[in-house]
Formats: structure tokens, sequence, C-alpha cells
């Protein structure tokens, strides 16, 4: 039986929360008018939800090579917080790529 740390789970819970934020932070920064500072977030933040899926991919790996580990409530919210911040992240794309729509409507 494999065990997985807390360690482990907080990284997941760091590297996906940092991901959320740095999206949010986009969207402020579109909304604001700095299309390339909000770009610059994005790729910020998918560089932090990849560095937590990565870590979430070796957990599913491990368990498919039949290394089972007890799932913890903290486990749960880990994944939660994850799925969470993909889909912030995505949504705060949408944003920026509407904000860039508005602002070059505005400048016509």
């Amino acid at each position: 039986m494999n065990t997985i740390t807390e360690e482990t789970i907080f990284q997941i819970i760091l590297h996906g929360g940092n991901g959320k934020s740095l999206a949010m932070e986009a969207i402020f920064l579109a909304k604001k008018g700095d299309i390339t500072g909000a770009q610059d977030k994005l790729k910020e933040a998918e560089e932090a939800i990849n560095e937590a899926h990565h870590i979430q991919t070796s957990l599913i790996q491990e368990e498919i090579r039949g290394n089972h580990a007890p799932v913890s409530l903290l486990m749960v919210h880990a994944q939660d917080h994850l799925m969470t911040s993909i889909t912030i992240k995505d949504l705060a794309r949408e944003f920026v790529d509407l904000y860039q729509t508005v602002s070059r409507l505005d400048t016509m």
C-alpha cells in the first residue's frame, strides 16, 4: 500500500491555489486595460496549475500500478481545490480575451 504524505497533498493545494490567485490577478489586470500583464499572469497561472497537475498525475499513475493509498478528506480537498483552480484559469482566459476584444472595439 502506498502512503501519500500530507506534504504531497499540500503541494497540490499550494500550486493550485497559486494558479487560481494568478488567474484572478489576470482578470483584474485585463479589466484595467493591461492585456499584456493579464496574459503574463495567465501564463504564470498555467505553470502553477501544471505543477499541481503533475503531482496529481503521479499519484494517479501509482494507483494504476496497483499502489493504492487510502483517500483522506485532505486529499479530497486538494483534488477539489485543483479542479476549481483549473476552472477559474479557463474562465480567466475567456475574460481576458473578452476585455481585449472590448478594448479593441473602444479604439475604433
